[in-house]
């Protein structure tokens, strides 16, 4: 499967955060998130594994009991049911993988 870049095709998940499926396979899910400064993932968790990196922007994510400040070039991981949030200071991008997919995020 192969994806062009485009600025169609996004979907406002909350209040400042919009995301579009990028691709997607048997087992993984690759999702890019555009994250306005000011808005807030409140805490919540899923039972997927997530992995992501930090194209652009300045943010705070907290994973269970750690937090971080996340810039350019950063990357974290989720394991699976633990739960986590982020403030985000500054208009960013985060790519992130899904495993296993996940369904509703499918176009």
């Amino acid at each position: 499967m192969f994806n062009r870049g485009s600025d169609e095709g996004y979907k406002c998940s909350l209040p400042g955060i919009s995301q579009k499926t990028l691709v997607w396979g048997e087992s993984t899910l690759m999702t890019e998130f555009r994250l306005g400064k000011g808005a807030v993932l409140p805490a919540h968790s899923h039972p997927h594994e997530q992995t992501g990196y930090l194209v652009k922007g300045h943010m705070t994510l907290r994973i269970g009991n750690d937090a971080a400040v996340i810039r350019p070039g950063d990357s974290w991981n989720i394991p699976s049911s633990v739960m986590h949030h982020a403030e985000i200071h500054e208009d960013s991008v985060a790519i992130e993988i899904f495993h296993p997919v996940r369904k509703e995020y499918l176009p």
